[in-house]
């Protein structure tokens, strides 16, 4: 069993938490709730969850604020809210869950799933810290991002990634004076992730930091650390008028 605490500040979420846990979790055990930040906070550290559900938006404090009041947050979290693209955006960085509301069922059992393989690998502490570093961050390649790989997770500063290159459903990530690193999430994962931050993707398989070009070939090239990287005809135009308004 995974013991978890449940904290939301609207009664009725947490009330359909707790059910929709009870009825499709039947490995979590709740061993608290609370509907208020302050409350949560000492829960957490008398109790010591492994798991906890923890909403974003709150009156009193954020969620986010909720876990920067916690020395050592060394358990699993699983956040709640409502769409949110910074909030999830920052989240996924992590590789942290999240549940969007109104929670789907199918959404939940994925999710806590995930956060019970977590549980045992025992990495929550490092991404917790990552997540809290990255909210204090106002430039987004100043960031760091979790890249899954085959050996466990790797911690890489954003401004630090060259080229994403999408290989057999895997990506491998091109990183300045560093080996690549082969990455389980897809090309369209990365896409997705780093979307209108100084990333373009010229390619269905490769998408590339705009920060490292060195120049662009006529014959639908761009020159990256000695590296050609094809550009995709149909998005040459969009691409060459982009980095004229750069």
């Amino acid at each position: 069993m995974i013991t978890a605490i449940l904290i939301d500040d609207e009664p009725k979420a947490l009330g359909t938490l707790k059910n929709k846990i009870k009825k499709h979790c039947p490995n979590i055990q709740i061993i608290a709730e609370s509907q208020s930040p302050t409350e949560a906070i000492k829960l957490i550290k008398s109790l010591k969850p492994q798991l906890i559900f923890l909403d974003i938006a709150m009156p009193e404090m954020s969620g986010f604020d909720v876990l920067d009041q916690i020395e050592n947050p060394d358990f699993e979290i699983i956040f709640a809210t409502a769409f949110d693209n910074y909030a999830i955006q920052a989240i996924e960085h992590c590789a942290i869950g999240y549940l969007v509301k109104p929670i789907d069922n199918d959404e939940l059992v994925k999710t806590v799933a995930k956060a019970t393989e977590n549980v045992l690998e025992k990495s929550a502490l490092a991404k917790n810290k990552l997540l809290i570093e990255n909210l204090s961050v106002k430039k987004f390649q100043d960031k760091k991002v979790i890249i899954p790989t085959q050996e466990g997770l790797e911690f890489i500063a954003i401004s630090e990634i060259v080229h994403c290159e999408g290989t057999d459903g895997y990506t491998r990530i091109h990183i300045n004076e560093r080996k690549p690193l082969l990455s389980s999430n897809s090309i369209g994962h990365f896409s997705k992730m780093f979307d209108k931050h100084d990333f373009y993707l010229v390619h269905k398989s490769h998408l590339i930091n705009l920060n490292y070009i060195e120049r662009y070939l006529n014959e639908g090239y761009v020159l990256i650390q000695k590296k050609h990287i094809p550009v995709s005809r149909n998005r040459r135009n969009d691409f060459l008028n982009m980095l004229k308004n750069k």
